[in-house]
């Protein structure tokens, strides 16, 4: 007979309070609890209305989101009942909820779990004072009121320390007085603030990792107060086995690499294949949240952070998938392809940029140039304008390798039963990362890019007919360069026969 979940046992009859409740990380969360602690309580959603829905609307169209697929062969739609939304903003005055919903959090909530922040890590300083420190702040001041709170649970990310190579879990000292930055932020215009912002910023690479670092000593102030536990995930990535294996409603990171080169558009990437790049599937932080609730829960006060991360535990390489990520492209198609897929790595920006001229820019004017002839809109130039205008600041991201230590993630893995460590799984050493990448791509195929296992064969079809183009432009691109060469030169052809191969090397280089 098994053992009884001792964590879903903690959940039971617990009201819950989530914000950041409709984010990747917050729908999986959902789902989660919906689908594996049927007798939890109401789940309190902190929602404001967005683009012209109102949130009532927002939470009708649950059901229809495929993160719920699995639920919903077991459960009836009632099952979203226990959703009770609560209008608001983490980013207004006392999270902008009415004095009635505000009572009737004080009154019924049992567990806080803080998810809602902003993540553009081009915004400016005023916004995400607002949002990552003032709405922590807001939040753990309504946890202060709770009549009856058992724990709060903060999600903050693992490069709130990214000034440092090798991170533990612990909350380090603030990177600035945080009254001074809040000032700041009040009282200075948007322009004084981003000509001060390298200064006030310090060693931090920009105001995510600042004010997520502040937001941590928000939470730390009260845990002499009530249990509180943050954790700090690393790169999030697709699921890796639940709701459904590859789900992501996500575009950050690798999978938006592998949308864009599933399309053909992303041909070459940047990165230090060789370092370890930290990435964790979503279903493994949510799990972790919980996880970390229940055993923070067991005090009546303090604070443990910890690592949700891979880096020290089953690092991953882009090395290790570099000579299969082109068969998993060509094993997968899209019918939406708009060329032939090929993927390569460069290790620097000025390679990536001087490639990007010949393999992103000039298809992209001739790709959007066809599109506006056809009566389409023209999107690739832009997209690809966009990314090269952020590669500076995410630079840091891309070519530095961290170490996460994640002990105190291990030692929790230890204590969970048999049963626990099955249904609420953070040990990540069975891992396996190439199986995990195909699985990417096939989540990123289905979920981001709309299209489903039957679309393969025809997808498989269009990929020989874009095979087949792709090799006729290349032979017509070094023909060109050949004959140009040649006309400069005033040699003919046949001397310069040796330009080809030359040109084909340089191409292949870049």
């Amino acid at each position: 007979m098994s053992e009884e979940s001792q964590v879903g046992a903690f959940y039971a009859g617990k009201n819950i309070f989530i914000t950041g409740g409709t984010g990747f990380v917050g729908l999986c969360l959902i789902e989660k609890i919906l689908r594996t602690i049927p007798d939890v309580g109401k789940i309190y959603l902190l929602m404001r209305p967005k683009k012209g829905k109102e949130i009532s609307e927002r939470l009708q169209e649950f059901p229809t989101n495929p993160v719920f697929e699995k639920l919903l062969t077991t459960e009836s739609k009632d099952v979203f009942n226990k959703l009770v939304p609560i209008s608001g903003d983490v980013g207004s005055q006392d999270l902008g909820i009415s004095s009635t919903d505000r009572q009737t959090l004080i009154d019924n909530v049992n567990v806080v779990i803080h998810s809602a922040a902003t993540l553009d890590f081009e915004e400016s300083l005023k916004p995400t004072v607002k949002i990552n420190i003032l709405g922590t702040r807001q939040v753990m001041e309504l946890c202060q009121q709770i009549k009856s709170l058992k724990v709060m649970v903060h999600v903050s990310s693992a490069y709130v320390n990214s000034y440092l190579k090798e991170v533990d879990e612990k909350v380090y000292d603030s990177p600035a007085d945080v009254e001074s930055v809040i000032s700041m932020a009040d009282k200075l215009t948007e322009q004084a603030l981003i000509d001060l912002e390298k200064t006030i910023l310090k060693k931090h690479p920009n105001t995510y990792t600042f004010t997520k670092h502040l937001a941590e000593h928000e939470v730390k102030k009260c845990a002499d107060k009530f249990p509180c536990t943050i954790v700090r995930p690393t790169m999030i990535v697709a699921s890796w086995k639940e709701p459904v294996i590859g789900w992501t409603c996500s575009k950050v990171g690798p999978q938006g690499f592998l949308m864009g080169a599933a399309k053909g558009v992303v041909r070459r990437l940047p990165l230090a294949k060789d370092n370890i790049a930290d990435y964790i599937p979503v279903d493994v932080v949510v799990n972790q949240l919980l996880v970390a609730g229940w055993n923070a829960a067991k005090s009546t006060s303090g604070l443990t952070v910890y690592h949700c991360s891979s880096s020290t535990q089953r690092p991953f390489r882009w090395s290790i998938i570099e000579p299969v990520v082109n068969d998993i492209l060509h094993n997968y198609p899209l019918k939406s392809a708009v060329w032939y897929p090929y993927l390569s790595f460069v290790p620097s920006l000025w390679l990536f940029r001087l490639s990007a001229i010949f393999v992103h820019f000039i298809p992209a004017v001739l790709l959007d140039t066809l599109l506006r002839i056809m009566g389409g809109k023209p999107i690739l130039f832009r997209l690809h304008k966009n990314v090269w205008n952020s590669l500076n600041r995410l630079e840091i991201f891309i070519f530095t390798e961290w170490k996460f230590h994640n002990k105190n993630t291990r030692e929790l893995n230890d204590k969970l039963n048999k049963t626990d460590k099955e249904k609420f799984y953070i040990n990540i050493e069975s891992m396996y990362w190439e199986e995990y990448f195909v699985n990417l791509h096939l989540g990123v195929r289905r979920y981001l890019n709309k299209e489903s296992e039957k679309t393969l064969p025809a997808a498989k079809n269009k990929q020989t007919i874009l095979k087949m183009v792709h090799i006729v432009w290349q032979v017509l691109v070094i023909t060109l360069v050949w004959f140009i060469f040649a006309l400069v030169t005033g040699l003919t052809m046949i001397q310069t026969s040796w330009c080809p191969p030359v040109i084909y090397l340089f191409y292949s280089l870049l």
